[in-house]
């Protein structure tokens, strides 16, 4: 049975997540049932990120399984036409039969954009946190190199996920500011759960005075969770791209 890959952009506002949920509406049912209007068959589908409630995505990959070969350009015309609008298929194909696309993942580039402005942004409201406070960036850049590189994240995970190893490796952090926007950008190996969020509120508590870079260290090296900061909200967060 041939194997399908899907590149898929959303705006995940009215969504509970990707990941299906009894009394929830979800991409992923959102996408299941659109392939079984194509299809005529319960396809079931993976992906590489289970993003949560309000999380957005540019390059969420999914890879599913269908008795029939539709060629890529069809089942991205066609999907799109059935999708709903805050649901876009980007690219469309066949591959290995054994490609899975969570398993096969080698890293995930996640954005977090803060509104830093005087006033909120009315078209940034669902995809930024808006902070209009004072942000000193040259002291949160100083504490995000703490980051990068292998470390025990266990401070910067919330509960709720189990998982064999809290160990993980950013390959790059970087803060940028465009006007009133601030887009902190994310390159690992693969993150624990709400790690970015977690990593985002705590660099914006070092921004605002309200912590140290000592503390982050520390809580980095001992994995003490009252020094990190707490988690940002769902809406800034976006998975720009799947790395394989």
């Amino acid at each position: 049975m041939p194997t399908f890959k899907l590149v898929i952009s959303y705006d995940g506002t009215g969504y509970h997540g990707f990941q299906y949920q009894e009394n929830a509406y979800t991409v992923q049912e959102a996408l299941e049932k659109a392939l079984l209007k194509l299809y005529g068959e319960k396809i079931r589908v993976g992906a590489a990120g289970r993003t949560d409630a309000g999380v957005h995505a540019r390059g969420q990959v999914v890879s599913f399984r269908a008795s029939d070969r539709i060629p890529g350009d069809r089942l991205k015309q066609a999907l799109n036409g059935i999708l709903p609008r805050d649901i876009v298929i980007v690219e469309a194909g066949e591959v290995a039969e054994d490609f899975r696309s969570r398993r096969d993942a080698k890293g995930k580039v996640y954005t977090y954009s803060i509104d830093n402005g005087p006033y909120p942004d009315v078209f940034l409201r669902n995809y930024s946190w808006y902070l209009p406070c004072r942000l000193d960036l040259a002291r949160m850049r100083e504490t995000a190199a703490y980051f990068v590189g292998e470390h025990d994240f266990k401070a910067f995970q919330a509960a709720g996920s189990p998982v064999k190893t809290t160990v993980r490796t950013i390959y790059s952090l970087t803060i940028t500011k465009n006007n009133h926007l601030i887009v902190l950008r994310f390159e690992g190996n693969g993150f624990l759960y709400k790690m970015v969020r977690t990593i985002t509120g705590t660099l914006v508590k070092v921004g605002q005075g309200k912590r140290s870079p000592g503390e982050v260290l520390e809580a980095l090296r001992n994995g003490v969770r009252r020094y990190a900061g707490p988690t940002a909200p769902a809406k800034g967060l976006c998975l720009e791209k799947v790395l394989y």
